[in-house]
């Protein structure tokens, strides 16, 4: 039997991303070689500074953010936020990191690392986890290249990727993705080939009953019930 294909749509700098990681895992651990899930990225981030003066200019401004954040985040104790999150350090935009882990992503595709290492996945991750808990200014390419050391990636390959275009290509089909799907929240899971879709903070629970039932009613076998 296939596996159930999801795409998953996601910001790198997305404090609910950061939270559904640990369902993602719980999917793979669950359901293992019954679901792909394939990562893509939205750019809720894509102009951190300016949506956030926006947006939150009436509500303390960077500051009234920070709160929010750690308001969200006190509520899940299997993460940890910076005391100082989106105040000392602000990242320009999350469209940069997307673009740097798509060039780690075709590390994978290429086999210039063995595809059984998740590099990619665990990249994701690492960028997440540096922004959220250390305040690394993420959108810089000092702080990416950074972190790719630390992961034990080949740095000359990752920049190769970027310069010959085709890590820009792979974020061009995300945002191809992003319009034939029409997703604007992150994160979102979609799939039963675009005809369900889970938007933000959904409980763990909900997205395995999602799954459950494609598994044990495949689509073509689905009636108007």
């Amino acid at each position: 039997m296939e596996p159930i294909r999801i795409f998953y749509f996601s910001d790198v700098l997305c404090v609910w991303a950061y939270i559904a990681q640990i369902r993602l895992d719980e999917l793979k651990t669950t359901f293992q070689d019954k679901v792909a899930i394939a990562p893509h990225f939205v750019p809720v981030f894509g102009n951190a500074h300016e949506k956030l003066e926006k947006r939150w200019r009436d509500q303390g401004g960077f500051k009234g953010y920070s709160d929010h954040v750690h308001e969200v985040a006190k509520k899940f104790d299997h993460i940890t936020v910076h005391p100082d999150i989106w105040v000392n350090v602000i990242p320009s935009s999350s469209t940069s990191c997307h673009l740097f882990l798509h060039a780690i992503q075709l590390l994978e595709m290429k086999g210039i690392v063995q595809p059984s290492e998740k590099v990619f996945e665990k990249a994701i991750w690492a960028f997440r986890e540096a922004f959220f808990t250390k305040l690394a200014n993420v959108s810089d390419r000092k702080a990416q290249f950074a972190i790719a050391e630390e992961l034990g990636l080949p740095i000359a390959a990752i920049q190769a990727q970027i310069d010959s275009g085709e890590a820009y290509a792979q974020l061009s089909k995300d945002f191809d993705l992003l319009k034939e799907h029409t997703v604007t929240v992150s994160p979102t899971l979609i799939f039963n080939e675009g005809r369900q879709r889970l938007n933000g903070n959904v409980g763990y629970r909900v997205i395995e009953a999602n799954i459950r039932e494609l598994l044990h009613d495949p689509p073509e076998e689905q009636s108007w019930c």
